[in-house]
């Protein structure tokens, strides 16, 4: 199914079958302030297990980020975090960032294993803020390729409709997406360091 919403003002009764899918067990394809990506709501073990399957790797292997709504809600799945880093948060999110934390005991519940470490992204996009913020979790994302390695994301939303629409329960067309990832920043070491320059620009 592909669903079309205003980037800047989704329509309330559309956002409300999102919402349906995903408290259904549903995967999704989305847009997020860089690229398109999959994802599901974060208490659907069902769901991150049809993840998994789609990426051909075991749950613990894949590298998922959390989607969450603001900073308040990053502490619920990390383990302590210095002032550097809190500092570092706060002056770049929402924002094109994902930053690698420590887990907590949390994290392991939902991927499986001894997760360690966690993904954690505050998107700037109406789309994706408003359905974490209405589902009252995070969504659970992962990233989608081009089968073209030059141009590696796909950006077209019906082009990703016609590769997915059989695997995924719904993709979200929010307009063209962008073909530049988030920027990675590692925070799990007394080190901070940037381990993929993307769209994120460090204040």
């Amino acid at each position: 199914m592909l669903l079309t919403l205003h980037p800047d003002n989704p329509n309330p009764r559309d956002l409300k079958k999102v919402i349906e899918v995903l408290n259904k067990d549903g995967v999704i394809i989305l847009p997020t302030d860089t690229i398109y990506a999959m994802a599901c709501k974060l208490e659907s073990k069902k769901a991150i297990e049809r993840m998994s399957k789609l990426s051909g790797k075991r749950i613990e292997k894949v590298n998922y980020s959390l989607l969450c709504a603001d900073l308040s809600s990053i502490s619920d799945y990390t383990s302590h975090i210095d002032k550097n880093v809190f500092r570092l948060l706060k002056a770049s999110l929402p924002g094109a960032f994902t930053f690698i934390l420590n887990a907590n005991n949390q994290v392991g519940k939902y991927f499986g294993g001894n997760k360690k470490t966690i993904g954690i992204r505050v998107p700037d996009n109406v789309i994706a803020q408003t359905l974490i913020k209405e589902l009252g979790q995070p969504l659970v994302v992962t990233t989608i390729h081009h089968e073209d390695e030059i141009i590696e994301y796909m950006t077209d939303p019906e082009e990703i409709h016609d590769k997915f629409e059989h695997q995924v329960d719904m993709v979200i067309d929010g307009g063209a997406g962008g073909n530049i990832p988030s920027t990675i920043i590692d925070c799990t070491s007394d080190e901070i360091e940037v381990i993929r320059e993307g769209k994120g620009i460090l204040p």
